[in-house]
């Protein structure tokens, strides 16, 4: 009965036909859409729990993107022949879902929510990542669940110059621009970008072309909850009571709160706040219910503290100007032996970034939606201990922020790295945080290009990143943005701005907010002062420390020859059951790679066997003339003449007349096994094998 009551909504968005599916399917959760746009098909969910989760002072925010192999006519690889955990681009998908969402719900919400999004189809020509976008919004409008939307997503890409609205996965990654634009009816929420140095002024365009698009998707999303959207919910406020503010402002006034939190040294401020709440806990002693809540009630303080005195004063917690970025200082060859290191600190946040190189063959395999994406050259990663901020947790793997901040760097530093063609590498760069106080993905980005042209990488051009805050007051005029923002202002402020780029244009911008949204003015500012910063920073700190690339790999870096040979003959070097390659590989200890269309990379340390084991290739691939010189060891010894290999699985006969300008009686009077000998190639003989003379090597 139910299918046919559902409701079907359509528009048409960047010339194809986007449709939702209302009541048709997941009956159960709060909210869900079934949505539809080309062949590509995701269903959206948004369920919360009916009371608050106790203990916490976060709201329980939790988004998934489910990549189902079958949605590409895939069955999983490894043992278990199904889904394991969630895959890189999952992950980075979820936290673009996330970003734009969570402000919009009420601050004082702790009750579950799960936004969860399943691609059930991939049409190539319509990104599902855009499908999930959309649908986690339309689920989450048309839910009960409280809700201050309606909000839209539109990716923007960069095809030959012009823009191209939701672009297929080809285009997406083909073009010059990957951009995510979020915005509710007014103001942008989110911004997420790679680009290949895309000038300000046309990022900003884009910018604002995917916002004016959104708008006409807010409009289609307020006729599904005008038709069928559900009354929201209800639910208990967790909210600090204003009567405990009144109590604490009481014992701890504005002007003691203003010391405790002004200082450029963040162990002394956390110091300062614990002394501050011990004196409140004997305070309160009896009164558990405030106690509950003293935590977060000390924290708001201290927001509105910092966000006061930067809007109305000026100043910062650390006495910085608004435009000043913290102390500054790069390093390179830090860490012995490594390929590449490098150490970049900016105050009190500091980043170790190790490169190593290693052959082609070595690069992420990728068992995901896009058909075209099978493998990564450049991995960039991420670790962020606990002692990086005076904390003690065991260590475990990488969890979403990890993972997003290795992929902003990764996406930053990708535009500028060099063909295979031009260095046939696998690149991996790992940025270690040796200490933390905000912005360590941007000193990330700076950190990569000094390890990188350390190691000899030849970047076409250094990449640097800086991050900018906001703090807003109660109009649209009334605001304040902060250049190299640390970490108390980016807890207490409403803006991280992270942007990075070369001196021509940008590579990658990631825009997190804690607010309903930013104006123009205040996005055109930020992207403005993050070019000024990143100027500063490759002049005066990075340039000053490596100009340019090293000519060549380290003494402890792979070295690779490449060669490329004809493909009909890659079986001539690889022998019957990898006999002939590997005998190349245990005489030279190289590693050898060769791929479908003939191209053989050689790989190894030591320059002289990689030529030898070069050298065996190219004998093998040889199409044998007469009067060609070998030189090759005697493998076989019969009493008509001795064999020579003079590469691995190649052999050729020397007759016992060929052997010695004065006749000899037996072979064994000249040569032994094992003899090393100089031959010049006669062609061949009657029975087709390689014929050799070692008398005639002189007369060539």
């Amino acid at each position: 009965m139910r299918g046919k009551m559902y409701k079907t909504f359509t528009m048409e968005l960047g010339g194809r036909t986007l449709s939702v599916d209302i009541g048709r399917v997941a009956a159960q959760a709060n909210g869900a859409a079934f949505m539809h746009y080309g062949d590509t098909t995701v269903l959206s969910t948004a369920t919360a729990s009916e009371k608050p989760r106790e203990g916490i002072d976060f709201f329980p925010l939790s988004v998934e993107f489910e990549e189902k192999l079958y949605a590409v006519g895939k069955i999983p690889g490894g043992f278990n022949k199904r889904e394991g955990k969630a895959s890189e681009n999952s992950v980075l998908t979820a936290r673009v879902i996330d970003r734009p969402m969570r402000p919009l719900f009420p601050k004082d919400y702790r009750n579950d929510v799960t936004l969860d999004n399943l691609v059930l189809s991939v049409d190539p020509a319509c990104r599902p990542e855009l499908v999930a976008m959309l649908g986690s919004a339309i689920a989450t409008c048309i839910s009960d669940i409280p809700f201050d939307g309606p909000c839209a997503m539109t990716q923007m890409g960069l095809v030959d110059g012009e823009f191209v609205v939701n672009p297929s996965q080809e285009q997406w990654k083909k073009g010059d621009l990957q951009l995510t634009v979020a915005s509710t009816a007014e103001k942008v929420i989110m911004i997420e970008a790679g680009a290949k140095e895309v000038p300000e002024a046309k990022m900003i365009e884009a910018i604002y072309q995917a916002h004016e698009i959104n708008q006409s998707i807010i409009a289609f999303i307020n006729r599904i909850v005008a038709e069928v959207g559900k009354p929201k919910h209800t639910y208990t406020s967790c909210a600090v009571p204003e009567e405990l503010f009144a109590a604490i402002k009481e014992i701890v006034p504005p002007e003691e709160m203003e010391e405790a939190v002004f200082t450029d040294v963040k162990q002394v401020r956390e110091e300062n706040i614990r002394n501050i709440t011990a004196r409140l806990e004997e305070a309160f002693a009896g009164n558990e219910e405030w106690l509950a809540v003293l935590g977060e009630a000390v924290y708001q303080y201290q927001k509105k503290t910092v966000r006061k005195m930067i809007l109305k004063d000026h100043k910062r917690p650390d006495g910085r100007a608004i435009k000043e970025i913290r102390p500054l200082a790069a390093e390179i060859d830090i860490i012995p032996r490594v390929h590449g290191s490098s150490m970049f600190t900016r105050g009190q946040t500091q980043i170790c970034n190790v490169c190593t190189l290693a052959p082609l063959s070595e690069m992420q395999r990728i068992d995901g939606l896009d058909e075209n994406e099978v493998s990564k050259r450049y991995m960039h990663h991420y670790n962020f201990p606990s002692y990086s901020v005076g904390e003690t947790k065991p260590p475990r793997g990488p969890g979403r922020r990890e993972i997003g901040h290795g992929a902003l760097a990764e996406k930053a530093l990708l535009p500028v790295l060099p063909s295979e063609e031009e260095f046939p590498y696998a690149i991996r760069t790992v940025s270690e945080t040796f200490e933390s106080n905000g912005s360590t993905s941007q000193a990330s980005v700076c950190a990569s290009t000094l390890s990188l042209m350390a190691a000899g990488v030849p970047i076409k051009k250094a990449v640097a990143g800086i991050s900018c805050g906001l703090v807003t007051g109660d109009t649209d005029d009334d605001y304040i943005v902060l250049t190299d923002i640390q970490g108390l202002e980016d807890f207490f402020g409403d803006m991280d701005f992270k942007v990075a780029g070369t001196h021509d244009g940008i590579t990658a911008i990631q825009m997190d907010i804690k607010i309903h949204g930013l104006t123009r003015p205040i996005v055109e500012e930020a992207i403005a002062r993050t070019k000024e910063a990143r100027e500063y920073i490759l002049n005066e700190i990075m340039a000053p420390c490596i100009a340019q690339p090293r000519p060549e790999v380290g003494p402890y870096a792979p070295k690779i020859i490449s060669i490329q040979i004809d493909p009909e003959k890659i079986g001539d070097v690889v022998g019957q059951r990898g006999k002939t390659i590997n005998e190349i590989i245990a005489r030279t200890g190289v590693k050898i790679d060769i791929t479908d269309d003939g191209n053989v990379s050689i790989c190894g340390t030591d320059k002289e066997m990689m030529d030898k084991a070069a050298e065996m290739v190219r004998i093998i691939v040889t199409d044998f003339e007469a009067g060609q010189i070998f030189k090759g060891v005697v493998v076989s010894i019969k009493e008509f003449g001795a064999f020579v290999e003079f590469a691995p699985g190649k052999e050729g006969m020397v007759h016992i007349s060929k052997i010695a300008r004065q006749r000899i009686n037996r072979v064994e009077d000249v040569l032994t096994l094992g003899d090393r000998v100089t031959v010049v190639c006669l062609g061949k003989d009657k029975m087709g094998r390689m014929s050799f003379s070692m008398k005639d090597v002189a007369q060539v």
